[in-house]
Formats: structure tokens, sequence, C-alpha cells
């Protein structure tokens, strides 16, 4: 068997011409259907775009936005922290961040027979409105997520006619802080559950951190190497996503 790299040149020939040729066409065969491929994901998306009442853009790539949802209801809490590690590292690949954590989350309960809304509510149903991907974060509590981010989530239910109601066509990364694998696992399955009753997106890879142990220093570094690389490449789903969604609404 020939190796591609060795049967190649420049020109696309090599020691073997014959075999050079044909894994040059193939190569270019290859690049055609890729490029073919793509145009036809961007086109989905367009087409989605325009089913979600947006209108797609011919302007170049605009920035996105992130909105970073949840906490506990201690302000220094491991859940806090993960999720504004994720926002820094999302600011710093260029998205306009907005951290709603524990303050932005104390809400009346939500009723849907109540219409009037506390300026916080109102603030929390906008910011998601117009956000472009989203990250939720929540500690494990038996089994589930928090009270304080499931009653945030409630309100989203103020959506439902809007544009692109409750979180439709956004990405949304996980975060799940638990003592021990089993609480965190089926805390993070009801929190992915609940994102797709509102129609969002979860990225492929949820986060579950393991809170047994301290994950996070006190000036916010990441002692965790697992959690470290777990939130780098939810950021890579999260950016990735949503610079393509910008170019199409």
């Amino acid at each position: 068997m020939v190796n591609a790299h060795s049967a190649l040149t420049s020109n696309g020939e090599g020691p073997y011409p014959d075999e050079g040729q044909q894994l040059a066409r193939r190569g270019r065969t290859g690049a055609r259907a890729a490029d073919q491929a793509g145009n036809e994901i961007l086109g989905d998306l367009a087409g989605l775009a325009v089913r979600s009442g947006q209108v797609p853009r011919a302007e170049r790539r605009r920035r996105p936005t992130v909105v970073g949802l949840g906490g506990t209801t201690r302000p220094e809490s491991t859940t806090l922290r993960a999720l504004q590690t994720v926002l820094a590292t999302m600011a710093a690949a260029g998205a306009e961040t907005v951290l709603l954590g524990t303050a932005d989350l104390d809400l009346p309960m939500y009723s849907p027979d109540l219409r009037e809304r506390t300026p916080a509510a109102r603030r929390l149903v906008s910011e998601i409105a117009r956000a472009d991907a989203l990250v939720i974060a929540t500690p494990g509590y038996h089994g589930g997520m928090s009270g304080l981010v499931k009653n945030a989530l409630d309100y989203l239910e103020d959506l439902r006619d809007a544009p692109r109601p409750y979180l439709d066509g956004r990405a949304v990364g996980l975060i799940v802080c638990a003592d021990g694998p089993q609480t965190a696992g089926t805390a993070l399955a009801s929190l992915r559950s609940s994102v797709h009753a509102l129609r969002g997106w979860p990225t492929p890879l949820g986060v579950s951190i393991d809170t047994s142990t301290p994950p996070f220093g006190p000036n916010g570094e990441v002692f965790d190497r697992r959690a470290a690389s777990h939130l780098e490449t939810l950021t890579d789903h999260i950016m990735g996503f949503a610079y393509a969604w910008s170019q199409v609404i």
C-alpha cells in the first residue's frame, strides 16, 4: 500500500505517478464534497432561522451574546465559580457575556397567573431573549437541579410568544456540581430534559464537577484537570455553534 503523503508531490505526482494522480483527484473531490456539505448546513440553519421568525443577515459575522445562568444561595459557591470560569474564557474568545448569578436569581416563585414581574425577573427574561447561547450551572440537589435554577427557568414561559420562543435555536451548555457521580449524573439528565422541553439544544458534552475535593483555588484557578478539560470543551461547543448561528440571524 502506498502512503498518501509519500505518493503525492506538490503537483499531484510522486514516485508512483498514476497512484499520485488518483489520490490528488480524490482529494479534490473530497474537498468539493466538504464545501457542498458546509453550504447545505448553513442553508439549513438559514431556513431554520426564517422559520423561527428571524431574517438572515448578509453582513459580516457579529459578536455572539452568551448568557450564564446559575449559582446557589452561597455567593462564592463552586457552581458560580465554574460558571464564571466558562464565561471568562468565552469573553476572551470574543463573546459578549452576561452573568445571571445568585443575586439575579433571587426571584419570587413563578406563577403563570400573576402578570406583575419584578425588575430582576424582567431583566432575566430580556437577557435570555437576546442571547445566542446559554450556559446553565446548578448544584445537584437530591438528584435534580436546585430550586433556584428551576424557578428561573420557569420564568422563560414569558417567552412563549416571542419570535424565538423559550430557548429555540440556542445552544445550551450544562454544568452540574455535586458531591459524587450519582447525584451529578441524575441532575445532569434532569437539566438536559428541561432544556429539551424549552426547545434548546444541549451541547454534546455536559460537565459534571466533583465537589468532594475543592476543584477551584482561592483565585479562581482550576485544580481539577478533568474539570478544566471539560469546561474548555464546553466553551468550544458553545462558541462554535454561536458563531455559526450568528451568521444567519
